[in-house]
């Protein structure tokens, strides 16, 4: 390792241990995991400007500052499933009546797959007021090597059902759906939760004596999978500067100045999204910057790590602790969320994708073309996984589905880490909300609070 790597990892350190001096100091969490943002932003920049992307240091420095990256990331995904089957058995053990289960799975689904259909009409918008075209995007060597890969998992992705889609959301093998083997995973657990839990409350209705024990134990668990996450969520604030650091430092800055357009227009509709959710939020009587300020630490995590399904832990623990959404929901929510209706990865991308290529096919962009699309996208949208490529994997349905090739989405191969953060923030700020619009329908249904959301005062 050279000298300069070593100076790097030095500095790196003392940045880790000045975020623990402000833990000492009580600091709040959500203003320590800004302070780590904006440190990583700045030290990425450092080994970016100092000594270049592709440089051998950042390399050797990166490999050693991604220990903490990566070891924060693989903790969340290490209790993704535990906390998501324990938390559903334990909430459906809570929820007063089995039908309320339909009802909130029902109303967050609408909600979930009501705002990607709006980001796609928000995406055609966007992709129409900025011209973009498909046909002025050059190709490169990595860009070419790409699009051959995205046209071989084609056919794998495009040409599932959405009968066998529906499919897919029930485990014929709980154990490997446990380790996260498939795209649908999340809701394979999610289901085989509910089921448990509904045998549990079936169990507790007829032998009363029963009730007690179980209720007793999944307590318990429930308390020490929330401990465990805590003391995860304390880790955050580290994490983040690694994983800004990791972003800054490897960003192809020359991609960015040749594709800003698609970029500007797709943090607009982004941001637009945002202030959608802002406007449900307000609607059912929360204080909006409040709500903000609540769950930002998640959303936070959300734009480095790019990852929904990671995130689902502090999504859950946001909702319940910050939010007061009854477990049912936060779960449900959540884990949906993570795979269904994702406003950014499965509504705005391939909206905007489509709109791109369709001049160079000759197809015209009119009220025909807008509805086909956005009912495509509508559906589409089930079973995305909530992953870094999500939104590619959400190209290769909409695209072959219109008719359109999928190589459009190679040739933005190298600005899709940047534009993916913020479409990932977005995607769980989207789960969030529909979290809370259905706790304060339900109310009391769900098993929580009646009032979901931070009041005025």
């Amino acid at each position: 390792m050279s000298s300069m790597a070593i100076f790097n990892l030095v500095v790196f350190a003392a940045l880790l241990g000045f975020l623990f001096q402000l833990a000492r100091r009580d600091m709040g969490l959500s203003r320590r995991v800004l302070t780590g943002l904006l440190i990583g932003t700045v030290y990425g920049f450092y080994l970016q400007f100092v000594f270049g992307a592709g440089a051998e240091v950042t390399g050797q420095t990166i490999e050693w500052t991604n220990i903490v990256a990566n070891g924060y990331v693989n903790l969340l995904r290490l209790i993704i499933m535990p906390l998501v089957l324990v938390m559903m058995i334990a909430a459906v053990v809570k929820v007063q009546e089995i039908r309320s289960l339909g009802k909130i799975g029902g109303l967050i689904v609408g909600l979930l797959v009501g705002t990607t259909v709006i980001a796609a009409l928000v995406g055609i918008a966007m992709a129409s007021i900025f011209g973009l075209n498909a046909g002025e995007l050059a190709a490169g060597a990595a860009e070419l090597a790409r699009a051959e890969v995205l046209e071989s998992r084609q056919g794998a992705i495009a040409d599932l059902t959405f009968p066998q889609l529906l499919v897919s959301f029930i485990s014929s093998n709980i154990f490997l759906d446990l380790t996260g083997a498939r795209d649908t995973s999340i809701i394979a657990v999610v289901v085989f939760g509910l089921l448990i839990g509904i045998a549990a409350l079936l169990v507790c209705e007829e032998d009363p004596e029963q009730g007690p024990r179980i209720r007793g134990f999944l307590d318990s668990a429930q308390a020490v999978i929330m401990k465990l996450v805590h003391i995860v969520m304390a880790l955050t604030p580290y994490g983040v500067l690694a994983l800004m650091t990791r972003v800054i430092a490897t960003s192809d800055g020359n991609a960015i100045v040749t594709l800003i357009g698609f970029v500007v227009a797709s943090y607009i509709a982004i941001a637009i999204m945002f202030v959608v959710h802002a406007f449900m939020i307000g609607l059912i009587g929360a204080n909006v910057p409040d709500y903000f300020r609540r769950v930002w630490p998640v959303l936070t995590f959300a734009f480095v790590t790019r990852s929904s399904a990671a995130t689902i832990p502090l999504t859950i623990r946001a909702q319940i602790e910050e939010l007061n959404v009854a477990p049912p929901v936060a779960n449900i929510a959540a884990s949906f969320g993570a795979t269904i209706g994702q406003n950014g990865c499965a509504g705005i991308y391939p909206a905007m994708l489509a709109v791109m290529v369709a001049p160079t096919m000759g197809v015209d962009i009119d009220l025909g073309f807008i509805a086909s699309l956005v009912l495509i996208i509508a559906i589409g949208s089930f079973g995305i996984a909530g992953v870094g490529g999500g939104a590619t994997a959400a190209a290769l349905v909409v695209l072959p589905a219109m008719g359109f090739p999928v190589t459009v989405a190679a040739l933005l191969i190298s600005i899709e880490p940047l534009i993916d953060m913020a479409r990932t923030a977005l995607n769980v700020n989207g789960a969030i909300t529909s979290g809370m619009i259905t706790q304060r329908f339900l109310g009391a249904e769900a098993g929580g609070a009646e009032a979901a959301a931070p009041s005025h005062q």
